[in-house]
């Protein structure tokens, strides 16, 4: 019995390094390089019909508009240039709530989530996802930096059916290049990211047009694009 005991430990230990390495072979190198899909991409693709089109246009870091950057940083994750990846007192408010019978684990979740979610995960929630979740976040944060990730999710972003990146959805939405995007319809993008395929920064409902202003005035109270220096 014992044996068995040592060949099963051996055997876990094994699977353990080797989904490590495993694990640093597929992030490590977008440090540098772009992923050319990432798995809600392929998720889209895999689950539309035959018409669904993929549009993503890269823009590196020293081309992304910055306040572009500034309102998804002030609409998602206002700790970003502050966190290790997490959002301990935002988690520990959802985990609160699923005890006390609110439901699934949702929400709480930072930019450096939402990166390591969209490249490297499926679509649809479990525990054993939200695992994996942490792992990749943990990884990304240790190995990218700040910028990247920021450069990273930028570009990946879901806005619209098919439409990845805030490039394409500037095309797609406004018919123009993110740089000669406004303040408002820049601040109208990153008020959709809660739910890119229900609202259409283009023609925005009310709501969304709300969450636009007080986005902009947010971006103001944190001190406009200087704010984003310690991601710079």
């Amino acid at each position: 019995m014992k044996k068995y005991r040592q060949i099963l430990i051996k055997m876990g230990l094994r699977a353990i390094f080797a989904f490590v390495v495993l694990s640093l072979l597929i992030v490590l190198p977008f440090r540098w390089l772009n992923p050319p899909i990432t798995m809600v991409m392929a998720d889209r693709w895999l689950g539309s019909d035959d018409n669904f089109e993929l549009k993503q246009r890269w823009l590196r870091w020293d081309k992304l508009p910055k306040q572009a950057a500034l309102a998804v940083v002030t609409s998602e994750d206002q700790l970003f240039p502050l966190h290790s990846g997490f959002d301990f007192k935002a988690i520990f408010g959802v985990l609160k709530s699923v005890g006390d019978g609110g439901g699934q684990l949702r929400g709480a979740s930072t930019i450096s989530q939402q990166v390591a979610r969209n490249v490297y995960l499926w679509t649809g929630r479990s525990w054993f996802r939200k695992g994996l979740e942490v792992w990749f976040t943990l990884l990304i944060e240790l190995t990218w930096g700040k910028q990247r990730i920021l450069e990273v999710y930028l570009n990946v972003a879901e806005w619209g059916h098919g439409v990845f990146g805030v490039e394409a959805a500037s095309l797609h939405h406004f018919g123009k290049s993110a740089k000669r995007l406004n303040s408002m319809q820049i601040a109208l993008l990153a008020s959709a990211l809660p739910s890119p395929l229900k609202y259409d920064p283009a023609r925005p409902a009310q709501h969304l047009s709300d969450r636009a202003r007080w986005n902009l005035e947010q971006q103001a109270s944190l001190g406009g694009v200087l704010w984003l220096g310690p991601i710079e």
